[in-house]
């Protein structure tokens, strides 16, 4: 069997597959299985042997194309795979083995090595005491279908404290955190961090780089980075700052590209820990897009998944954004109406809030599609 990547001393770049290529670049279309083979081959070929995909994610496409690119293709103690379940759907303790069969059924594996409960928050942390989701994951590593359990975790660190000090037998806690989240108020990444220390938890990192945010900055900002390093992406000092955490077992990325691949792996090849001089110019990127954030929008699209006008909440969020960042009308209505006959329209939302709850990030999603429905509707 493949080392375990929470078994080493540096952290471990993981493969992270929801955010995955699709057919022509346009997201409507099936996953671009050829490519994510690709880039498989080209993670393993490196040493990579960590992925993560979940139940939910591409409405199943993530795990069909796990076993497709992975499992049918490499021995199954050559790597390790990580899923999820979505324990919010569940309406009894029966359908948890439901929804985990599935999974493993559409992943093609008889195990995970790593099996969590999925974005857990204030909003759905009790349903998971009503099914039983806590007795559901002791078992499936007492039974050896999980190696390692634990949940992926959005929420405020009191919750996160009272939940790891309820289930003391929890392995692992995949925490969003990245610089920028690092001293937020609303995400609060660096007291989660502490709370997960503190309970002597080993940490996975979703989102360190902001989904995207962070690797794909304006050129006067990233200037900075370049400045000091000029070899070394915006990207790699997000990816970096992650790593350089105690207790990170593993720094997820969503790859879709041979470049994004190839620039992570660069950087975990020969992880260096930050310098103080290093952590300063950090803090100076920080302070630039701090003064121009808009909307903190990742692109998860947990909020799409029962939107009752089904609108795609990410998109409409990326438009408002691009006003927010040009200041051009004409151009964020093109972006509009580019929208059109694709998704429901921020004027057809009913105020409902399910999305809001979904939100990992606690946007105000209703109030910001009320200003682009004013501004182009």
């Amino acid at each position: 069997m493949a080392d375990s990547p929470f078994e080493v001393s540096e952290p471990v770049l993981g493969f992270g597959l929801m955010r995955l290529p699709r057919v022509r670049d346009d997201r409507h279309l099936p996953i671009d299985a050829a490519r994510v083979t690709q880039l498989v081959d080209r993670f393993i070929a490196a040493g990579g042997t960590y992925f993560d995909t979940a139940f939910i994610y591409g409405d199943g496409d993530s795990e069909h194309c796990a076993r497709q690119a992975l499992v049918r293709r490499y021995p199954r103690e050559s790597f390790q795979l990580a899923d999820k379940l979505p324990f919010w759907k569940a309406a009894s303790y029966d359908d948890l083995g439901t929804f985990f069969d599935l999974s493993r059924r559409r992943c093609g594996v008889t195990y995970f090595d790593v099996y969590l409960l999925h974005s857990i928050t204030q909003n759905n942390y009790e349903k998971a005491d009503e099914v039983e989701a806590w007795r559901f994951l002791s078992e499936l590593k007492e039974q050896g279908r999980a190696l390692r359990i634990g949940f992926s975790f959005h929420d405020r660190p009191e919750l996160l404290d009272q939940l790891l000090t309820e289930h003391p037998e929890i392995d692992v806690v995949q925490l969003q955190l990245n610089y920028i989240d690092w001293d937020d108020p609303e995400v609060q990444a660096a007291e989660n961090y502490d709370i997960a220390r503190k309970h002597g938890k080993q940490i996975i990192v979703m989102e360190p780089v902001k989904g995207g945010g962070l690797a794909d900055m304006d050129e006067d900002i990233a200037d900075i980075f370049y400045a000091a390093d000029p070899d070394a992406s915006p990207a790699s000092w997000a990816m970096r700052f992650a790593g350089n955490l105690e207790n990170v077992a593993i720094v997820l990325s969503g790859m879709n590209s041979i470049e994004q691949l190839d620039d992570n792996l660069a950087t975990f090849a020969d992880f260096k820990p930050l310098t103080m001089d290093e952590l300063d110019c950090i803090d100076e990127v920080k302070a630039r897009l701090q003064q121009r954030l808009t909307i903190p929008c990742t692109g998860c699209r947990y909020c799409t998944k029962d939107c009752p006008a089904a609108i795609d909440i990410p998109e409409f969020l990326n438009i408002l954004n691009e006003y927010y960042i040009y200041s051009s009308p004409s151009r964020c209505q093109h972006e509009y109406n580019m929208m059109l006959g694709t998704s429901g329209l921020p004027k057809d939302c009913i105020g409902c809030g399910q999305c809001e709850e979904a939100c990992p990030q606690h946007l105000e999603i209703i109030e910001y599609l009320k200003e682009l429905d004013g501004l182009c509707g």
